[in-house]
């Protein structure tokens, strides 16, 4: 059962089945989720009243607690998380379009702490525009020199440990870039700071295996599970820098955008003529 708490004109979060203003302190300086980003989020977009890709969300969030060997309690279902989101929606007076993060984190305790496996929760809620829509200007974006990403079981993640893309969007930032390419271990092509890549070359699209240490991301999932527009077809494939540089178009999906066109990387300049189709495409069929 969730508590409220009423402050008006303000936004609430929900933290463990209670709601708190968004201000509000719930955590403690032993919290493993602040010590050692010790969990996952998904961020999930509410467009015209829906839960875009709920399914894939909610798969990937409970896939992931797994792998993070969290002790998930009975209560935890997608219908449990359902139904959370939409009373916090309703408490933030949000109805038709939000921006929604579902977080889950250890319990307070050191980095040898086994006993402790129960998964905290945190739900935010915060409107977002109308309208979903390509982007005008197309981003500026090229490679992130200082670190790679492994490829490893963790790696396809929404871990709470960010501090690669966090330094990756430091780097975009102080070099006027809307976005950075982050390179995996061996050098390839891996996703950006908060997106997955796709390419187009000669009508057909490509991204990066999960193999090649990207995040499993749902609208990446979407692409390739539930894409209708046949004219092009959907593979993944490893992509080197040249195999970037060579491509028609270059495009970027998350939840949030849905799809990005990139104008420029590392000296190229692309067109977004069959992205605009690809787009609208998606916002037809989601």
């Amino acid at each position: 059962m969730l508590i409220h708490f009423s402050i008006m004109d303000e936004l609430f979060f929900i933290y463990n089945n209670q709601f708190f203003h968004q201000h509000q302190t719930v955590t403690t300086v032993d919290n493993r989720g602040l010590r050692y980003g010790d969990g996952l989020f998904e961020t999930i977009r509410l467009h015209q009243g829906k839960i875009l890709n709920e399914g894939f969300h909610f798969e990937r969030f409970f896939n992931g607690m797994k792998v993070l060997e969290f002790d998930i309690p009975e209560n935890f279902s997608t219908v449990f998380f359902h139904h959370a989101i939409k009373d916090l929606l309703h408490t933030n007076s949000i109805e038709e379009n939000a921006r929604i993060r579902l977080m889950v984190f250890r319990s307070d305790g050191n980095i040898f702490d086994t006993q402790k496996n129960f998964p905290n929760y945190i739900i935010e809620a915060s409107a977002l525009p109308k309208q979903l829509e390509l982007n005008e200007t197309g981003l500026l974006v090229d490679i992130f020199p200082t670190a790679k990403k492994s490829c490893d079981i963790y790696s396809n993640l929404k871990s709470n440990n960010y501090l690669l893309p966090v330094m990756g969007a430091r780097f975009a930032k102080k070099n006027e870039l809307n976005d950075v390419i982050l390179l995996n271990a061996f050098g390839r092509i891996c996703e950006s700071a908060i997106a997955n890549i796709f390419i187009i070359k000669n009508n057909k699209i490509y991204t990066p295996p999960l193999s090649e240490g990207c995040v499993a991301g749902t609208m990446r999932r979407w692409m390739l599970e539930k894409f209708s527009l046949k004219k092009y077809s959907v593979l993944e494939k490893k992509l080197s820098v040249d195999s970037i540089l060579d491509a028609d178009e270059l495009f970027l999906t998350n939840s949030i955008h849905a799809v990005r066109w990139v104008q420029k990387f590392h000296g190229k300049t692309y067109s977004n003529e069959k992205v605009k189709e690809i787009f609208k495409s998606i916002i037809q069929n989601i």
